[in-house]
């Protein structure tokens, strides 16, 4: 039987901007009124959410348009509780940053998968700036910070991530005085966009690796603003990816958030001969684009993805194994270490499955090599309660002659809660 895609779709809005449009709109000089529309209405962002209300920020319920009140910079409360960040690392880490800075104390913790992520990686950067933090093992959730008054700061990153980056600079926000981050390699910048957008004084910079970042001190309290929440593009890739694997028929993603940091899985699909066509992007309020694509079906071939494309699309890199698994060639994905600590390890959970639905695919230690085949693939997957995972399997399965069972589909609810509605909706 063969399958038909047909029809748009409006991924929902974009997770990282989600976790920052409701930090900054609490960090706004007090009494200001942000409203952000179009937030993510998804388990890590509600994290933040309530978080933030633990905090004394007065966030209302979820809707199509929310309107926050600043508490100013330094407005925060002191929670009467431990603060519990669910599944989020987003949540975590940039709070940590905000946490640091506040004179008080907090302990952040969260699920069974979070605490088991590494946290020191946070942690060196705001104990370079004055702040105490103890953490379980010396690596995991629990995190106790006893956050005040900080030092200037200028950290140079051994592992390229967006979420320290974005915490030192959320630190050197709150209180006042200059950081400057340099990066191993780029990575995602909206954190930079928002501060910027809001008046923030942030410079970027070349270094000999890649790129720094500084933040003066900031002096003027930060104002309030409207956005609209661009679309999530790794939710978006999904249904790119589905678009390729179909037999007829096209779909229009619309208004995802277009940012050289992040449309990596799209580039990638268009190397690997995927029909990918795109519409001039158009500014939005936080500093980011947005665009609009058009998918249809394509035999795909293999392609290789190193170090430096690796950030650009990591949290789709299981999604392109398993297109890969269909794609003609042998498909290399190299310097991916961290898809280790993210929800699960991700290596290895996607190498797993695709063996247990029959692909020929190898584990390295920073990546894996998948051969790609058109025999029928099929079997029951284990998602490990990891979203991206039953995500990327599911629209594997979708594949004329393919029959995958996802075992935990109710763990999309993460980031994208209405996936499984709109995958039947557009397909025939």
């Amino acid at each position: 039987m063969t399958m038909r895609v047909t029809g748009q779709v409006t991924v929902p809005g974009d997770k990282s901007i989600s976790h920052r449009a409701l930090m900054f709109a609490a960090l706004a000089q007090p009494g200001a009124r942000s409203v952000v529309r179009e937030i993510l209405d998804s388990a890590d962002v509600r994290s933040t959410a309530a978080v933030l209300r633990a905090l004394g920020v007065p966030i209302p319920v979820f809707s199509p348009a929310m309107t926050i009140t600043g508490v100013g910079r330094r407005g925060l409360a002191a929670a009467s509780a431990a603060l519990d960040c669910g599944n989020s690392g987003t949540t975590t880490r940039l709070m940590a940053g905000i946490l640091a800075a506040s004179a008080f104390r907090s302990i952040l913790v969260g699920d069974d998968s979070l605490s088991g992520r590494p946290m020191r990686r946070v942690a060196r950067p705001l104990e370079a700036m004055g702040a105490r933090i103890a953490l379980s093992a010396g690596e995991h959730l629990p995190m106790r910070i006893d956050g005040g008054a900080l030092s200037p700061l200028r950290w140079k990153s051994e592992t390229a991530s967006a979420q320290v980056k974005s915490a030192i600079l959320l630190a050197g926000l709150v209180a006042g005085v200059e950081v400057t981050v340099e990066e191993p390699s780029p990575t995602r910048d909206h954190t930079e966009r928002f501060l910027r957008a809001l008046g923030a004084p942030l410079t970027v910079g070349p270094t000999v690796a890649a790129g720094s970042v500084t933040l003066a001190p900031v002096v003027r309290d930060l104002t309030g603003f409207d956005l609209t929440v661009p679309g999530d593009p790794s939710s978006a890739a999904f249904f790119a990816g589905l678009a390729s694997l179909a037999d007829a028929g096209s779909l229009r993603l619309l208004n995802v958030l277009s940012s050289p940091t992040r449309d990596g899985f799209f580039r990638t699909l268009s190397a690997m001969g995927g029909a990918v066509a795109r519409s001039a992007p158009c500014d939005t309020e936080s500093g980011e684009q947005v665009t609009t694509y058009e998918i249809a079906p394509a035999r795909l071939r293999s392609t290789r993805v190193g170090p430096g494309e690796v950030p650009s699309m990591i949290d789709e890199l299981p999604l392109l194994a398993c297109l890969a698994a269909h794609a003609e060639g042998e498909t290399v994905i190299s310097g991916a270490e961290e898809l280790r600590v993210k929800e699960s390890d991700r290596i290895a959970t996607t190498v797993a499955n695709l063996r247990t639905i029959g692909a020929q695919v190898e584990e390295r230690p920073d990546g894996m090599v998948v051969v790609g085949s058109d025999a029928p693939l099929r079997g029951r997957i284990i998602t490990h309660g990891d979203h991206r995972i039953a995500m990327a399997f599911a629209i594997l399965g979708r594949r004329r002659g393919n029959a995958i069972e996802v075992d935990d589909p109710d763990c999309v609810a993460v980031s994208y809660p209405s996936f499984w509605r709109t995958l039947d909706e557009v397909t025939r």
